[in-house]
């Protein structure tokens, strides 16, 4: 018996009693591998898994320098019911595993639904902090009139020293890392 939704006990011990061979109740939570383009974007994703209560997550960079990360979670459950046809507990613990992977199958939902909600919100925050080339190259150009301006202003004035401007501003071009984080691509 497989399935992928809540199940009943009624279901189990049907499949149980049609079983001639071992027979084991298995609940495996989520699993998705995701290749990506660079080592920003895995780490990217795998923040969001993180948050999202994906615990086992992790990241691989292969021989030949292929990025893979995997979204995993730990809250399995693997309970041997039945040798070679016969029940070996009785049916009070196959409800009682039965309730409990129920459980997990609910929780494992809610860290799907987290997971995609946070990605979304991941991707909008990148989206919204790169700018376009057009826009870019305008700001840019407004930025060093302002400077170049500023920059006249201040030598006219004595302030400059050694060709360097004593601006606090003068480093406001530089993202820190937090910031470049959230402005790289992902699933390009």
């Amino acid at each position: 018996m497989v399935t992928h939704q809540i199940c009943t006990i009624e279901n189990v011990l049907t499949a149980l009693q049609k079983a001639t061979d071992d027979a084991i109740f298995k609940f495996e939570p989520f699993v998705l591998h995701v290749q990506c383009q660079d080592l920003q974007d895995a780490q990217l994703l795998h923040k969001v898994a993180i948050e999202a209560g994906f615990r086992n997550s992790g990241i691989t960079v292969g021989r030949k320098g292929k990025i893979m990360m995997a979204v995993r979670s730990t809250h399995c459950l693997e309970v041997p019911l039945s040798r070679k046809g016969k029940l070996m507990v009785s049916e009070e613990y196959v409800d009682f595993v039965v309730q409990v992977a129920n459980q997990k199958m609910e929780e494992n939902w809610k860290r799907i639904d987290r997971f995609y909600s946070s990605l979304q919100l991941a991707l909008e925050s990148r989206d919204h902090s790169i700018s376009s080339p057009l826009e870019e190259k305008e700001e840019n150009k407004e930025e060093s009139n302002t400077m170049d301006s500023y920059r006249r202003k201040i030598k006219s004035k004595g302030t400059e020293k050694d060709g360097e401007c004593t601006s606090p501003g003068k480093n406001r071009g530089l993202e820190s890392e937090d910031e470049t984080e959230n402005s790289l691509g992902v699933f390009h």
